[in-house]
């Protein structure tokens, strides 16, 4: 596919339900895009402000301060030691780097992209972008030869699906065989709610019981839009094989493509601040559970959803219809034809909405129930 036939954005189909939701008397409960809506935590912000004359041009590579706050951070909050500043990058937010990675490892026409079942569409428009095929399997027994980049997403962004060590473990071991890349989206890492997942922490694809310290062609990204409410910043990394973070590197120098420097220094401060991350998890975690009650009790049933910023429900009918529904209660959501084919029944739903709406939404849904 030519770049001039790429799809319509798919959130532009949502006008008229935006449009619906948004004549409710009591306003619009906007679940639908995950951007969030608390403050940016004062730590980051005044770092920023500190550094704000900023003359001259940052590097690709990042500060030193930055690339050493990210080793220590993946040795503390994700379990990942023996990093050093060559296995880690900063980059312009995650979502840049999902769409360009394709073409930062010289993928081409010929080659196969895969990605998770439900999945964030813009694993399959990397691929797209660089006219490789996309396709869209769980199991690594499925993933054809001629595979040359793997996407796994955990927690998963629409699902909230968790994958084990030994869940990790299998999908490595078969992207070896294939001689492919294999990178692991974890930008909800922070965010575990149910089962295993609310005492102990999501694994990390670079966990020493996954690669037993063996790296290569293994890469992790991370974004500090959710859990520090930076998505205004684009402020992400990445992490892993160096020879690839070598490779991406030279790549994106020639396309001067590089994160503001006081950027860099709010995400320093905010890599070694763990207490608002804590805060606002506890935040989202008040307001995942009132949601999900009142989403059960109107006859919804909620999938998977045990770690993430979204719940995955499911009324057992056409996701559009659903929305329609929903929008009539003044509440927008996100249908699962956006994540892929094999959902057309499901609708996403965001927790990044403040207290007052959250718990308005819920309202209207136990309203509808018992009117």
């Amino acid at each position: 596919m030519a770049r001039g036939d790429l799809p319509d954005y798919p959130w532009d189909l949502m006008g008229p339900y935006r449009h619906r939701a948004a004549s409710h008397p009591g306003g619009i409960v906007d679940l639908s895009i995950g951007s969030p809506v608390d403050p940016t935590p004062d730590v980051v912000r005044e770092a920023l402000a500190v550094a704000t004359d900023a003359h001259a041009y940052p590097t690709t590579v990042g500060t030193p301060e930055l690339r050493a706050e990210i080793v220590r951070w993946f040795e503390r909050r994700r379990g990942v030691p023996g990093l050093t500043e060559a296995n880690v990058l900063p980059t312009i937010g995650s979502k840049e780097l999902v769409a360009l990675l394709p073409f930062l490892l010289g993928l081409g026409e010929g080659d196969i992209v895969v990605h998770p079942r439900a999945a964030y569409p813009s694993y399959e428009m990397g691929a797209v972008l660089v006219g490789a095929t996309a396709m869209a399997a769980d199991d690594p027994a499925e993933w054809p030869v001629g595979t040359r980049l793997i996407w796994l997403n955990s927690p998963g962004n629409p699902d909230g699906r968790v994958l084990t060590i030994e869940e990790l473990r299998a999908a490595r071991a078969r992207a070896r065989e294939l001689g492919a890349v294999i990178v692991g989206d974890e930008c909800y890492a922070e965010l575990g709610w149910e089962g295993r997942w609310a005492d102990e922490p999501v694994p990390s694809l670079l966990d020493p019981a996954v690669t037993d310290g063996d790296r290569r062609d293994t890469l992790v990204i991370y974004s500090l839009s959710k859990q520090s409410n930076m998505a205004g910043y684009r402020a992400a990394f990445m992490a892993g094989c160096r020879t690839l973070i070598a490779r991406i590197t030279n790549v994106r120098k020639h396309a001067g493509l590089m994160l503001p420097q006081p950027l860099q220094h709010a995400m320093v401060a905010a890599l070694g601040d763990e207490a608002h991350v804590a805060e606002q998890k506890e935040r989202y975690r008040a307001r995942r559970g009132i949601l999900k009650t009142a989403l059960e009790e109107a006859g919804f049933r909620i999938d998977r959803s045990e770690a993430g910023l979204y719940l995955w429900a499911t009324e057992g009918r056409d996701a559009w219809d659903s929305l329609g529904r929903l929008a009539d209660l003044g509440i927008l959501g996100g249908p699962g034809h956006f994540y892929g084919v094999h959902f057309p029944e499901h609708v996403r739903l965001s927790l990044t909405a403040s207290d007052e709406r959250i718990s308005a939404g819920a309202e209207r849904l136990r309203a509808a129930v018992h009117p």
